[in-house]
């Protein structure tokens, strides 16, 4: 499989309109480039610093208009796609959620951020409950996580066992956490013995300058590709018998002794 990711800052105004145009523009190219699936940024709809009013008012739900023309445009390109969006759920609470949806524009996965980053992400959004869903996409078991979710290696291990082989992350991290992508990334996919899609914004928003380096580590370690800190879209070429490969060399998840972290599982009183 052959997957692109779009590090991008977006249309200046946020206006979903305009970046479901850029993600028109963007699927094609992937699709002329080969790829097979395209991820983009956190939050990617609308932008991401732009405070509580805004997400509430360009809140959509998961199957509302905004997700109609990414379908229409996944199954007019062939390609699958997967990218942020401020989600409105049935009880009206607004999250920072992630959709993934096939090339024949048929919705897989929605999944909505768990692990909400400091008053940024607080003070506009709900938190998710952390539903590792899974679904097959090509010869990968695909599960989704945004952000500051991947810097938890509870979460990203969640996902392996629950049969991921391929984890994408839309993303919109900023100076001065560039250690995430150069080392935090690439340990998950070592750890777990699974392909990691970290798509990253680009650019300044608000007081926030995102740094790039978009980039999919393999199961082996280290990144397959990374991007620069501009607009980008770059390829990676990914094989699923590596996943393979890795877990009989690296044997974490088999050597796993659940009993002896059961401190992990308590909640907090």
């Amino acid at each position: 499989m052959r997957i692109a990711l779009l590090q991008t800052a977006g249309d200046p105004a946020n206006e979903p309109a305009a970046n479901l145009d850029r993600l028109a523009e963007a699927a094609k190219r992937a699709k002329a480039g080969g790829a097979d699936l395209l991820v983009a940024p956190e939050m990617f709809l609308t932008g991401y610093a732009i405070g509580r009013e805004s997400a509430e008012q360009k809140a959509e739900p998961a199957d509302g208009v905004s997700a109609r023309r990414a379908a229409e445009i996944a199954q007019a390109n062939g390609i699958a796609l997967a990218y942020g969006y401020p989600e409105r759920g049935e009880d009206g609470s607004v999250y920072n959620a992630a959709i993934l949806i096939d090339a024949g524009g048929r919705r897989l996965l929605d999944y909505r951020k768990a692990h909400l980053f400091a008053a940024l992400d607080r003070s506009m959004f709900a938190a998710g409950t952390g539903s590792y869903e899974t679904a097959r996409l090509g010869p990968f078991t695909v599960g989704l996580l945004i952000c500051y979710d991947v810097e938890f290696p509870e979460a990203v291990r969640a996902l392996a066992l629950a049969g991921a082989d391929l984890i994408l992350v839309p993303t919109a991290n900023m100076q001065p956490y560039q250690p995430v992508s150069h080392l935090l990334v690439p340990a998950r996919a070592y750890e777990n013995g699974i392909y990691v899609a970290y798509a990253n914004r680009c650019g300044r928003e608000a007081e926030l300058d995102y740094y790039g380096l978009s980039s999919v580590a393999g199961p082996a370690g280290g990144n397959l590709v990374m991007a620069g800190d501009g607009e980008e879209l770059i390829f990676a070429d990914i094989e699923i018998g590596e996943v393979g490969v890795a877990r009989t060399v690296n044997t974490h998840l088999k050597d796993r002794r659940p009993e002896a972290y059961r401190a992990l599982a308590q909640v907090p009183g």
